[in-house]
């Protein structure tokens, strides 16, 4: 359903990304911003599941800039190998790559954005500081906490597990404290990841709530 495409940012840096297009005209387009395992299968998925929906999805290589083309898997040597990617991010780099994803979608009509784990802080802070957004939707962004004082320019919508060993529920009291504008959801018994089918701490039960509640907020604040 998808394919491989070029992006430019705005220091002409040129990236990888994924884009997944509906069969019939599109209801307009999601920016989908990766965990720490690249644009790998489970976001691609995302973005096929996305354009599924009815929405034109782009998924930036945020990474690119450090390795291209990075992708990975959720074994424990595999998880040590993409945690060194944000042992000091470049936040600046990664929202221009993000921005560069949102201006490619823009003529398609109101573009939103996801994203999970790292790319659910970056949604948030997109949210904040980024143009051309309709919407944000961050899953299990362990960052979020740290921008808690940017006030989002577009409706956002946060979602966590409650048993999430990374993030603590103290930090998403603290957000909903500082961001009563969020919308915030906590999901009983849910580890870090139960969005991703493919990680030992998937919860289908948790993912089959989300990702409606997902798709009702982009269908609400997503209007041509």
């Amino acid at each position: 359903m998808g394919q491989d495409i070029r992006l430019t940012a705005s220091d002409n840096f040129q990236l990888g990304a994924y884009r997944a297009d509906p069969a019939a005209s599109p209801k307009g387009a999601v920016v989908v911003i990766q965990e720490i395992f690249g644009v790998n299968h489970h976001i691609r998925a995302v973005c096929d599941r996305l354009a599924g929906e009815g929405y034109v999805a782009i998924a930036p290589s945020i990474f690119h800039r450090t390795t291209p083309n990075f992708q990975s898997g959720y074994t424990p040597d595999e998880i040590a190998v993409a945690r060194k990617f944000v042992a000091n991010p470049n936040w600046e780099a990664m929202l221009r790559d993000t921005q560069a994803a949102i201006d490619a979608v823009s003529s398609v009509g109101s573009v939103g954005i996801i994203g999970f784990c790292l790319g659910g802080s970056i949604a948030y802070v997109a949210a904040t500081r980024l143009t051309g957004l309709k919407a944000a939707i961050g899953y299990y962004g362990g960052a979020v906490v740290r921008f808690a004082d940017e006030k989002p320019k577009v409706p956002t919508q946060l979602h966590f597990g409650e048993k999430d060993a990374g993030i603590p529920l103290s930090d998403v009291e603290t957000i909903k404290a500082k961001r009563p504008d969020v919308e915030v959801f906590v999901y009983p018994g849910a580890q870090h990841g139960f969005h991703c089918d493919e990680r030992p701490s998937y919860d289908k039960a948790s993912s089959d709530i989300a990702w409606p509640r997902s798709m009702a907020f982009f269908a609400k604040h997503l209007t041509k």
